[in-house]
């Protein structure tokens, strides 16, 4: 039997400032030593969206280094588990040798800033944008169960996980949409506007059909940030906004959006941990 090495982990609800109502992710600290396979196979254990692995940077400018797994495969970057475990690294002990705490990735270096007790992170660039053919266009509608008319717009939105954004009239027709996920060809996020007034600006909702045994995403940083970069430049959203994600399937998630003076966006949520404890791994 292999021996097996007892690793701090946590659990952290992110996007919520209440229990059990945003996006959770598993965290192990300390993963040295842990191969590609122990890593997968544990995501696989955890049957959580992302599972994720702290270890120590390779890169001199990073803070640490962070390894994301879903059920099946390994992520270059996703928002909400940057986000759960930097609080997991802070709470843990963790100092940021500067200003921002800085996390190394398969993307590269990604900041955090901590404004009060919410983290927020600096949208990686998007690795694909643009049009979306008029083909895949059609067979995206036809999956959401809507006429192609109803799409106000949609582009490539893909900052790692291979998103295409989808903007609606409204946040009731995003509520409203009951999808056939096995015949979504690609990763899809749908966004709509609230009325003017609202505690939400949008209402965003994530179709993974690809991803083993999660048709819907609770809460979806990657996909926020790819929607706010793509539709702040074309002035369909507010430059600050807070997002509502998770609504149809029982969250209650809330992205705020940030663009600082110099043109990034920052996108950040409250965070807690919700487990804590040791696993052998």
């Amino acid at each position: 039997m292999t021996a097996r090495t007892a690793r701090d982990f946590r659990q952290v609800d992110v996007f919520t400032a209440e229990p059990l109502l945003g996006n959770p992710v598993a965290v192990v600290h300390g993963a040295e030593g842990m191969s590609d396979e122990e890593m997968q196979r544990f995501a696989r254990w955890t049957n959580l969206s992302e599972t994720t692995f702290l270890l120590a940077p390779t890169d001199p400018a990073a803070d640490y280094r962070l390894r994301i797994f879903t059920t099946e495969t390994e992520l270059p970057f996703a928002g909400h588990p940057t986000l759960g475990s930097a609080h997991a690294w802070l709470e843990a002990g963790g100092t940021p040798r500067g200003a921002y705490v800085v996390q190394q990735c398969g993307v590269g270096l990604v900041e955090l800033r901590r404004d009060g007790g919410r983290l927020a992170f600096a949208a990686p660039d998007l690795l694909r944008s643009g049009p979306v053919a008029e083909e895949l266009a059609a067979e995206i509608a036809a999956a959401l169960r809507i006429e192609r008319a109803a799409i106000l717009d949609l582009a490539w939105a893909d900052n790692g996980p291979g998103w295409v954004g989808v903007r609606l009239a409204s946040a009731d027709a995003v509520l409203a949409l009951t999808p056939d996920h096995a015949r979504l060809p690609v990763d899809v996020g749908v966004v709509g506007p609230y009325p003017a007034g609202a505690e939400c600006a949008v209402e965003v909702r994530a179709f993974v059909p690809h991803a083993a045994g999660i048709a819907e995403d609770p809460v979806t940083g990657s996909l926020n940030a790819s929607l706010a970069q793509w539709l702040t430049a074309t002035g369909d959203l507010p430059l600050s906004y807070v997002a509502s994600q998770g609504t149809v399937i029982g969250r209650r998630g809330r992205i705020h959006v940030d663009t600082d003076a110099a043109g990034t966006i920052w996108v950040g949520g409250d965070t807690l941990t919700t487990i804590q404890g040791t696993v052998a791994l």
